[in-house]
């Protein structure tokens, strides 16, 4: 038997019900390997989950447990545990189409593992891929998920959303805004904030020392000023700022540099992570080096929260053909970081 005792409880959930999510929980817990990693506590509609085997051709010996509290519980972790709960008839889903009730079946699942997580019995979540556009007819009020994270957690610091590559990672100072709207994001507070937190996060992730590279905002990190002054009267300051504070580590921070050129550097194994001005100059280069192991990672809030970086991929819902990648290396991170945030707890 698997003792629980020292593991994380990690929470899974099943994601968008017309999407791909619930074939990629069950292709990764079909892994012999995943269920040494955490207690592990998949919480969905019973039908849903019993879809996903079906479709990833697998079958997966699942404990039943009355609620995410009776996680702690458990004395053996050597099978995943399942809480099911029911949020959304099979009849009304369609498979490849964003609707309301699946969007609300998302955002029940969803807001229970957060009860969990303010109750200190989860330590980590993990969900399978969502929709924005259904969860906002479900009832999301907010522009994303991160968002709804942070206010029903009572964030009021700091957030932003992290995307990493194997041991890549990068933050961004705006995200889900217009393109046009960018600019006026920027400020030495937010650039800092955000190189201070993705650091901190790969020291949870178990990085040693994280190195962290600034990009610039304008082309060719404006040309000493001929082609934007955001680099000499925001970015650099902030640079400079980071620079002066003391850290555990040697100079971890360096920039701004061309954002057409740091992820070269990136590549080469010269920075753990990346701070991007706005939504696509990380997005892009993340998903062309790697597109089907990208993940993302809510930073800045009380409990860790991955999920795949891709999205529910409705146009093979079904198929059989979802690549579980993504979802293993979000599960991984979850793990980890779960892993840490128990053992502060603890120590606390």
């Amino acid at each position: 038997m698997t003792s629980a005792a020292h593991l994380p409880v990690v929470a899974l959930t099943l994601g968008d019900p017309a999407g791909i999510g619930s074939e990629l929980i069950a292709k990764l817990l079909a892994r012999p390997d995943a269920t040494s990693r955490a207690n592990i506590v998949l919480i969905g509609d019973r039908w849903l989950w019993q879809e996903g085997q079906r479709v990833a051709g697998v079958q997966v010996e699942v404990d039943p447990i009355a609620s995410l509290a009776d996680a702690r519980l458990r004395t053996s972790t050597s099978r995943p545990a399942l809480v099911a709960i029911d949020t959304v008839d099979r009849a009304e889903v369609v498979y490849g189409e964003a609707r309301a009730v699946g969007g609300a079946s998302v955002l029940r699942v969803l807001d229970q593992c957060m009860d969990a997580t303010l109750a200190g019995v989860v330590d980590a979540i993990c969900f399978a891929p969502l929709n924005k556009h259904a969860m906002k007819l479900g009832g999301l009020d907010h522009e994303d998920e991160l968002h709804h994270f942070a206010e029903y957690l009572g964030v009021r610091h700091y957030f932003c959303e992290f995307n990493t590559l194997g041991d890549l990672w990068t933050a961004r100072i705006s995200s889900h805004v217009p393109l046009k709207d960018a600019a006026s994001y920027l400020s030495i507070e937010r650039i800092t904030q955000a190189a201070e937190l993705i650091y901190r996060s790969l020291f949870a992730n178990g990085i040693a020392a994280p190195k962290v590279a600034i990009a610039a905002f304008n082309p060719h990190g404006g040309d000493g000023g001929v082609c934007g002054r955001e680099e000499l009267e925001i970015i650099g300051p902030a640079v400079r700022a980071l620079q002066a504070r003391s850290w555990p580590t040697d100079t971890p921070f360096h920039g701004p540099f061309p954002a057409d050129t740091i992820f070269l550097k990136a590549q080469a194994g010269e920075y753990h992570a990346i701070v991007t001005m706005y939504h696509d100059q990380g997005q892009i280069a993340i998903k062309l080096m790697g597109f089907s192991r990208g993940v993302t990672v809510q930073g800045g809030l009380p409990v860790p929260i991955t999920t795949p970086a891709h999205g529910t991929a409705y146009d093979i819902v079904g198929c059989g053909r979802a690549d579980v990648g993504a979802m293993w290396q979000a599960f991984q991170i979850a793990c980890r970081m779960g892993a840490a945030h128990r053992q502060s707890a603890v120590v606390d």
